[in-house]
């Protein structure tokens, strides 16, 4: 019998998160994915820069491929400076994989990407989410939801 995963990724430094994401999409199922980066762009990571807020996954030939996320140039890389914006292949299991292209083909959901961090044993990771796009009255009742705890959290201190 397979061993259950964790439900939540051992997160030791968070580069880039996107908080916008939460808000925009209703969050089916989350994944922890490796990144295929070049030296420069590790480097960049490290240093805390990098950008995923506009950012998507996509599926194409049995791969899966972060598209329009930001890393920007390194510094000290002169020459063998990566480009800011190419796509980054992703790294999953197969199954992972199958999972996500049905989902995406049949159900109409997006790939994600919620953060970029770095693990435990310091490898970049991309917490990549399979989500449904919300529609207006449902981001409205997030907004009213959001405030609604925010109140409470007010009044308990108040009164407390």
């Amino acid at each position: 019998m397979a061993r259950p995963k964790p439900t939540a990724f051992e997160k030791v430094k968070t580069v880039a998160e996107n908080r916008r994401a939460r808000f925009d999409y209703a969050i089916e199922e989350v994944f922890e994915a490796g990144i295929a980066l070049q030296g420069t762009e590790v480097k960049s990571l490290r240093f805390g820069e990098g950008s995923i807020a506009e950012s998507y996954a996509e599926v194409k030939d049995g791969q899966v491929f972060l598209v329009n996320s930001n890393i920007p140039e390194f510094s000290h890389g002169n020459r063998f400076n990566h480009e800011p914006k190419r796509p980054r292949k992703l790294l999953l299991h197969a199954r992972e994989i199958n999972k996500m292209h049905g989902a995406v083909n049949r159900k109409g959901m997006t790939l994600v990407p919620l953060s970029i961090f770095f693990n435990g044993r310091g490898r970049a990771k991309v917490e990549l989410a399979l989500a449904k796009g919300k529609k207006a009255p449902d981001k409205r009742a997030t907004i009213k939801e959001r405030d609604w705890k925010r109140q409470q959290g007010r009044l308990l201190k108040e009164n407390g």
